[in-house]
């Protein structure tokens, strides 16, 4: 049974500064990564739909691993967890910076993302444990106003750094900061923990992952091989019947390492379906705009990063105004106003042009942040709530894996249609080219219609990729239509939970 927290129990704030800051630089260092996007391409001579994996790679990983932590918080201590989650986020940041070769940067990239899908789930569990619910939401509050300080100064940074360094240097930049982390944490976390005898379900642990893999590589696949490619659909098809396989068997465990019953709640359902649809347009978004304004209009990585900061920073301010506007008014004004909002600016942003201005993009980006702003949380809270307490643990851990899977596949989804409708253009743009040539063209006036054609594709793709976006974002805010204030309900809809499914919160946070 869930251990009831003793008023006499102080939260470790030492322990909590730790994981916050190992929690700020892997998501820093993820935000980094973003604006060199570009400059990766060029330097390893790769493709938007190879480079993309970087991220989607990151994302999936987190998804498949996030699951897992569930197990790893009750079998074994902070400290334990801590030590080896920094210590894998370590070891990729150093690999991925001396990475001249894709394969190797991936590799150093997929390690980096098995330390930070420990650390965060970490951090959010011992805040849960550590402070009472009347003292919880301001800690919360700090909490979410810290972490969205680092997609804040995160592009700038990365910008900034690019623009005089290698792109290498945003890994060494984290290195020696990941270490003296990983050294503090060593010798100041001293948390104790009763052993515990339960075991992780390889057999799920497989199946989440052949599940989640199969989809975001058939997806990912497609802009390179054609969606009539063995290699996509057949990928797609093996996760489709994992991820089938995978929920029957969760429904038969007593200890299931996502439960879903937590489906079986309405609006839980529903925020779950709307902030999935989102993600996938968010994420889409957060990679298409870096690639248009560096590749196609030649803005420098420090003005590109500076382009996005005022958007996140507004999302950073509207954090906790957000908070206090769903206690007064609910979910469903907030969603529908935040969904039409980003579902206007995101077909405005399909129009793109060779033109269009700096300030403009300042601008349309930093509205789509704010009607972004308006949802997430909102939504997010309002399906929790219907939730029983003891549902609690599998809400927040389903949360977290639809979020990363649905991000990387909307990411890899629209990436993919990016590249594809920019060849197609590049076919008809070319064609129409040089049916009006006149005379016979010399070598370098052909070099440079082709350098036109190729950048004229690409931006008539990029837009064709936001239109999409567009859409998807017009089904979540239809959605959102259909939300009630939520109630938390217990024992509801004939839900029984057996004993081994009571979450567990003794000894999270060690002794005083």
């Amino acid at each position: 049974m869930e251990q009831p927290l003793k008023n006499n129990v102080r939260p470790q704030y030492g322990i909590l500064a730790i994981l916050m800051i190992g929690a700020f630089i892997a998501f820093l260092n993820n935000t980094l990564l973003n604006i060199a996007l570009p400059s990766i391409m060029t330097d390893l001579e790769i493709e938007a739909p190879t480079v993309q994996w970087l991220t989607t790679g990151f994302m999936l990983v987190n998804g498949i691993l996030i699951p897992a932590t569930a197990f790893l918080i009750q079998k074994y201590s902070v400290r334990r967890l801590f030590l080896v989650a920094m210590g894998l986020f370590t070891l990729g940041t150093v690999l991925a910076g001396v990475a001249h070769f894709f394969p190797v940067l991936l590799t150093g990239r997929m390690i980096q993302a098995s330390g930070s899908a420990i650390m965060m789930p970490l951090l959010m569990n011992v805040m849960l444990v550590s402070f009472p619910v009347e003292k919880r939401g301001a800690a919360m509050g700090v909490f979410g106003l810290i972490l969205m300080s680092a997609p804040a100064i995160g592009p700038t940074l990365s910008g900034w750094i690019i623009e005089h360094y290698d792109w290498r240097m945003l890994f060494h930049f984290v290195t020696p900061i990941a270490v003296t982390v990983l050294l503090i944490g060593f010798f100041l976390l001293k948390d104790k923990k009763e052993k515990v005898d339960i075991r992780l379900d390889l057999v799920s642990l497989i199946l989440s992952s052949l599940g989640f893999g199969g989809l975001l590589y058939g997806f990912s696949s497609a802009g390179s091989k054609g969606w009539d490619s063995l290699h996509v659909y057949g990928t797609i098809i093996i996760g489709i019947i994992s991820l089938i396989t995978f929920i029957i068997r969760q429904s038969k465990l007593d200890r299931p390492m996502l439960n879903f019953n937590v489906f079986q709640y309405p609006m839980f359902a529903l925020s779950s379906a709307i902030t999935m649809v989102l993600n996938m347009a968010l994420f889409s978004g957060m990679l298409l705009i870096p690639i248009y304004v560096q590749t196609i209009r030649g803005i420098s990585p420090m003005d590109a990063g500076l382009m996005m900061l005022p958007g996140a920073l507004l999302m950073a301010v509207m954090s906790p105004i957000t908070g206090k506007l769903f206690d007064k008014f609910g979910g469903r004004v907030l969603a529908v106003s935040g969904l039409l909002i980003t579902t206007v600016t995101t077909y405005y942003f399909s129009k793109l042009t060779l033109d269009t201005t700096y300030s403009n993009l300042v601008i349309l980006n930093s509205i789509r942040m704010f009607g972004i702003s308006m949802v997430m949380m909102p939504v997010s809270t309002n399906g929790l709530n219907q939730l029983p307490t003891r549902f609690y643990p599998h809400g927040t851990a389903m949360n977290n894996t639809l979020n990363q899977v649905s991000g990387a596949i909307g990411t890899a989804l629209l990436v993919t249609l990016m590249s594809t409708r920019t060849e197609t253009h590049a076919e008809t743009i070319g064609r129409d080219a040089m049916t009006n040539l006149q005379g016979q063209p010399t070598e370098a006036a052909l070099a440079e219609l082709q350098q036109q054609v190729g950048m004229q594709a690409m931006l008539q793709g990029i837009n064709d990729a936001f239109l999409v976006a567009t859409f998807i974002a017009a089904v979540a805010l239809v959605l959102s239509m259909f939300i009630k204030r939520a109630k938390q309900e217990d024992e509801a809809l004939g839900v029984n939970v057996k004993p081994t499914e009571q979450p567990m919160v003794k000894d999270v946070v060690g002794e005083n």
